[in-house]
């Protein structure tokens, strides 16, 4: 059977749970899964492992992302987005460009975020859309995140068309609703793109139908170049970190990706007090 990643273009409507099905079906396996969960209104780049691809995924999902999004000035709803009931509407015409730059900036480097009342946190083992659902009432505490780019890139009345960089756990949604609450007129999310996870650009994301038509795969030692800083070592060191054994190295940023000489990815690695911890372990050079 076949390992490695499937860079997918999300299609609106379709959950992320959906399109592991899909793959399931397409690769000819149950042992699928991705990184980072994309909303059914959302669509653009997720990450599908298959096989033994499966074990780089919670590492691929802690990588930062890429998003271009509308928000929408003046309407605040109940889930921070299009899909959401209205709660309130404001006029937002009187809003400046100068205004929403000054807001977007404060939304902007290491902040602290409340994510929205319907993401998929867990609050005493039931996710929080969930019990939203149910009718009961969330307060999740805030926790910080790091936007790197929150930027308007073009406005049209009261849609504005944004572009974001953020680290993972970060709800561009919840941005909106922030963004709408320092304006003083409420905002929600209309429409959402994931451009980027980590190394993989929207440019290597191939949509369902031409998956369906060609199942292309990125194989893991490509996915992990991609993704992981890389270190080349001896048949020795790669035969020890196979088996398990920490080997002294020094790792400038973790986890890290070894390699053999001959090319093959061996593990995943962190660094732990100077010392290289196997987390992932892959195959030796010999195998």
């Amino acid at each position: 059977m076949s390992d490695g990643l499937v860079v997918v273009d999300k299609p609106a409507g379709w959950t992320s749970h959906d399109v592991v099905a899909r793959i399931r079906k397409l690769a000819g396996t149950r042992k699928v899964g991705h990184a980072g969960t994309l909303d059914p209104m959302a669509t653009g780049v997720l990450v599908v492992g298959v096989n033994k691809a499966t074990r780089l995924l919670g590492y691929i999902a802690g990588k930062d992302k890429a998003y271009d999004a509308v928000i929408r000035l003046g309407v605040a709803t109940s889930t921070d987005d299009a899909d959401g009931e209205v709660l309130e509407e404001r006029d937002a015409a009187g809003i400046s460009d100068e205004q929403i730059t000054a807001a977007i900036a404060q939304l902007t480097g290491d902040i602290e975020q409340v994510p929205s009342s319907v993401s998929a946190i867990k609050v005493d083992g039931v996710r929080a859309y969930k019990r939203v659902r149910d009718g009961e009432a969330i307060d999740l505490p805030a926790r910080p995140v790091t936007v790197s780019t929150f930027a308007l890139v073009a406005r049209t009345g009261p849609e504005l068309a944004v572009s974001v960089e953020c680290s993972t756990g970060t709800y561009v949604r919840a941005l909106a609703r922030d963004l709408g609450a320092a304006l003083g007129v409420g905002a929600h999310l209309t429409a959402l793109r994931r451009t980027r996870v980590g190394g993989f650009g929207i440019d290597r994301a191939r949509t369902l139908d031409a998956l369906a038509a060609d199942l292309a795969m990125v194989p893991i030692a490509t996915a992990a170049e991609a993704s992981f800083p890389q270190l080349r070592v001896s048949d020795d060191v790669a035969t020890r970190i196979t088996h398990g054994q920490r080997v002294p190295m020094d790792i400038t940023s973790s986890p890290a990706a070894v390699f053999g000489p001959d090319g093959s990815l061996v593990a995943l690695i962190e660094d732990r007090d100077g010392v290289a911890q196997p987390i992932c372990v892959f195959a030796g050079p010999a195998q």
